[in-house]
């Protein structure tokens, strides 16, 4: 049995790491997944491009990762759990459905300066949800 610290990647490029968790899975990852999800802070960092899909595919155990970055102040941390997470688990955005659409349709100013409400509409178009009145 791993340790589940030695699966959180050190820096932007620690490939290995990044490999490693998405090798041991889950349940294997669960103690560390908000350390996993706060490398999906800037998706321009190499590893984020490697945990984004397993991050994901995980599901409903996520869940509690996604709402704290929504609820953030990180906009592009938003951004890119709207992106790469939501737009890729249709399990997960069901549950987000109404945060989604409140980025996409009244999102706060620096939510719209980081174009968050742009790619909530985006994975909304993609699921076919459309606009609640």
């Amino acid at each position: 049995m791993v340790d589940s610290h030695l699966l959180v990647p050190r820096h932007k490029a620690d490939m290995e790491r990044a490999h490693a968790a998405v090798d041991a899975g889950y349940p294997a990852v669960a103690p560390v997944l908000h350390q996993l999800m706060e490398w999906l802070q800037d998706y321009n960092w190499p590893v984020a491009h490697v945990l984004a899909p397993f991050l994901a595919s995980i599901g409903a155990p996520l869940a509690p990762h996604v709402r704290y970055a929504l609820d953030s102040k990180d906009d592009t941390w938003k951004y890119w759990t709207v992106s790469v997470i939501l737009g890729q688990s249709r399990e997960l955005a069901e549950m987000f459905r109404a945060d989604i659409e409140r980025l996409a349709w009244t999102p706060t100013q620096d939510e719209a300066h980081e174009e968050v409400n742009e790619v909530a509409q985006e994975v909304l178009q993609g699921y076919g949800w459309e606009r609640l009145q």
